[in-house]
């Protein structure tokens, strides 16, 4: 009985350390996923944004940053400061909501402009599934989390999940830095005056959605070493994550999608 509790606790202590890992690996491909395209612009000035984009970067690095703090206080054992800051979850994650919607609808509504390209409306509300469906996911998957926070088994694989559904955008980011030489230039800004646009085609986004969630795979082949099989919340949650990556062409290029983007485009339009 007593080597039984020992391997139990082993296994607990593993299990601790390991989502700390994970939680650095996220955190890490965030950042550097966003080094060429954000951090070295901005600082040697060459960046150009409003501030919403600055918002809502640093909300969204704000959950990998806590998420990766979060999983160090369990791994260090320190539970109860782990549950006392995790109301700041719920903050970063509403502000989430609100900040992706709001420059998703910025966006779509600037492409909308009367003497915009023809199609660029089309293709702005087509590439807006990327980010409210990736949203959409993360929040479903932190509220099942916040339902079941006495469950840490189910809770934990829930957060982890949530966050790796973030990781196709820092990802792209490395493949748009790569194929930067052979990429067409940027649009020119209409005579009209009208803000220029570019929107890269949706199929782009499903390659590094795809390679991000290749750190489910890891969890999952954890999870069969030490419990002897994936647990249900990757089975399911995270067939559902692929399922939405590997179909963002088909949705975002569908009339009910097209209709939905339209209206979210109105609330900053």
């Amino acid at each position: 009985m007593a080597e039984a509790a020992l391997q139990t606790g082993a296994r607990a202590s593993v299990s601790r350390q390991f989502y700390f890992a994970m939680a650095l690996t996220c955190l890490a491909i965030a950042v550097l996923g966003f080094v060429p395209t954000y951090f070295a612009p901005m600082v040697q000035g060459r960046f150009k944004g409003p501030p919403l984009v600055h918002i809502h970067g640093l909300v969204l690095f704000a959950w990998m940053a806590f998420f990766c703090t979060q999983t160090w206080l369990v791994a260090q054992g320190k539970t109860l400061a782990h549950r006392t800051w995790g109301v700041l979850g719920v903050s970063i994650a509403t502000a989430m909501v609100f900040v992706v919607t709001a420059i998703v609808s910025w966006r779509i509504s600037q492409a909308s402009l009367p003497g915009q390209p023809a199609g660029l409306a089309h293709g702005v509300r087509a590439f807006a599934w990327v980010s409210i469906g990736e949203i959409a996911f993360f929040i479903g998957a932190f509220a099942l989390a916040i339902v079941y926070v006495k469950r840490p088994e189910i809770h934990k694989r829930l957060l982890l999940l949530a966050t790796i559904s973030l990781l196709g955008a820092p990802i792209a980011r490395w493949f748009l830095t790569l194929l930067a030489p052979s990429a067409p230039p940027p649009p020119a800004a209409p005579p009209s005056g009208l803000p220029a646009m570019f929107v890269p085609p949706v199929f782009v986004a499903v390659p590094p959605a795809l390679i991000g969630d290749i750190l489910l795979l890891v969890a999952m082949w954890v999870d069969w070493r030490t419990r002897g099989r994936p647990h249900p919340v990757y089975l399911i949650g995270g067939g559902l994550m692929v399922l939405l990556h590997a179909t963002q062409v088909q949705v975002a290029e569908s009339p009910a999608w097209q209709a939905a983007a339209a209206a979210i485009g109105h609330i900053t339009g």
